[in-house]
């Protein structure tokens, strides 16, 4: 009878212990991406799978100063960057581990990823040109080497160089014409400036619907977000979007993405969040509520979206924009891009 109750008794505080283990199931994520813009997303996750999310968000190159500065003893289980030149970085620091997912290696193409699977892209995000109609002719615009033709002096706008996602497209430019070429075309743009760079990608479409401007080089999701803005629907409806390169690379891209940290404590839980983000319910909600190009294929994209056209992207495996990205700073110093 003692042993009976005794088996009983073990059995009890096993399934207790296997009960509360699941109830405390989480995971940490380091997200670059502001609140509001993933946090949504996170609260569906834990609505699915019980698992808590600790969200922990900030600039993306203080959250990977950070891991490595925790080293081991770092909280992160998930890095979440809005760049892959960030998840570069972090993987060439030894931050990141590779994961072994056939469902993320399925359904996301093999340029959008990192080949050694230490990161993943979740989003594509372009970077068109954006411009005035009756102000630019878009039929003297195929690729984005004409900006730097002096038929655009004093009438481009850009944010500066120090920014990730002018050094990305820098980069693009270095993997895909040669530093030499590039060097050419930085010196040209810079040249066409019609202000020093200052403010975010919205700033320079403003500038431009002002008059500071013509042109201005911006994410399509920033002009997407405008459209759904009270204050800025009115701006955003007095540009358009122009898709250039399509008779070549095609048009730069580049991408949010996540890795697991290499000192995840929940490994499974950010490898379960990982693959969620790229099931057709997320990637819907990506493309209707924060305006970014799916990964995965058969999603819709929002109306904004399609109203921008569609067009051909760049194909370039995009590890080579980290890869370049010492030679785009100096290309950009070089031309005088501040």
């Amino acid at each position: 009878m003692l042993s009976k109750r005794f088996s009983q008794t073990s059995i009890a505080l096993l399934l207790a212990a296997v009960s509360g283990w699941v109830q405390a199931a989480e995971v940490n994520v380091y997200s670059g991406r502001q609140e509001e813009l993933i946090k949504p997303l996170l609260q569906q996750f834990t609505a699915k799978t019980g698992v808590k999310v600790n969200l922990i968000t900030g600039k993306p190159d203080e959250l990977i100063s950070r891991m490595a500065s925790e080293g081991r003893n770092s909280p992160a289980d998930v890095l979440i960057s809005t760049d892959v030149g960030r998840l570069y970085r972090a993987q060439q620091q030894g931050l990141l581990q590779a994961i072994d997912s056939p469902v993320l290696t399925g359904k996301i193409p093999a340029h959008l990823r990192d080949p050694g699977q230490q990161w993943f892209g979740l989003t594509v995000r372009a970077r068109p040109i954006v411009y005035v109609p009756g102000k630019v002719d878009p039929s003297q615009i195929t690729k984005l080497e004409d900006l730097a033709d002096a038929k655009w002096k004093g009438r481009i706008c850009i944010r500066s160089s120090d920014h990730i996602y002018n050094q990305s497209m820098i980069a693009a430019m270095v993997a895909s014409i040669g530093e030499e070429k590039t060097l050419a075309f930085a010196k040209g743009l810079v040249a066409n400036f019609a202000q020093p760079p200052k403010g975010g990608d919205r700033d320079q479409i403003k500038a431009a619907v002002a008059g500071v401007c013509d042109i201005a080089i911006a994410n399509s999701y920033y002009l997407a977000a405008m459209h759904d803005d009270a204050k800025d629907a009115a701006i955003a409806k007095q540009v358009k979007v122009l898709w250039t390169n399509q008779a070549d690379r095609g048009a730069h891209v580049n991408i949010s993405g996540a890795a697991v940290a290499k000192h995840a404590k929940n490994k499974a839980q950010a490898q379960q969040l990982l693959e969620f983000m790229v099931d057709a319910e997320s990637q819907r909600w990506y493309a209707t509520t924060n305006h970014e190009y799916p990964v995965l294929e058969g999603i819709a994209w929002s109306p904004v979206l399609q109203s921008f056209g569609t067009f051909k992207a760049e194909q370039l495996p995009l590890e080579q924009l980290g890869k370049y990205n010492a030679q785009a700073i100096t290309i950009m110093d070089k031309a005088g891009w501040k």
